[in-house]
């Protein structure tokens, strides 16, 4: 399978609405790797790798968000993979 690299800024309502959390989840249990911070303008911003298809999986579940959440505006800008993640983690 392809491997891709897409890295997202996620505007509306998605800080304190366990959107990070969430984000980790959906993408381990897509077998992704990167990490997701919260940014100090209110945004949310991710980095996800793996097969394309999967990366696409989670930027349709990015522009929903977790319950709670009221996505505005996904950012995308799709990348090549660098492979250099192990895992998904939530930066602080």
């Amino acid at each position: 399978m392809e491997k891709a690299r897409l890295h997202v800024v996620i505007e509306g309502i998605v800080q304190g609405v366990f959107f990070r959390a969430s984000t980790r989840e959906e993408a381990c249990s897509l077998g992704l790797s990167g990490w997701v911070r919260n940014c100090f303008d209110g945004r949310v911003e991710a980095v996800f790798e793996g097969e394309r298809d999967k990366v696409g999986q989670v930027l349709k579940w990015c522009q929903k968000g977790p319950p709670g959440a009221m996505v505005r505006n996904v950012e995308v800008n799709w990348e090549d993979a660098t492979g250099e993640f192990d895992s998904f983690s939530i930066k602080y």
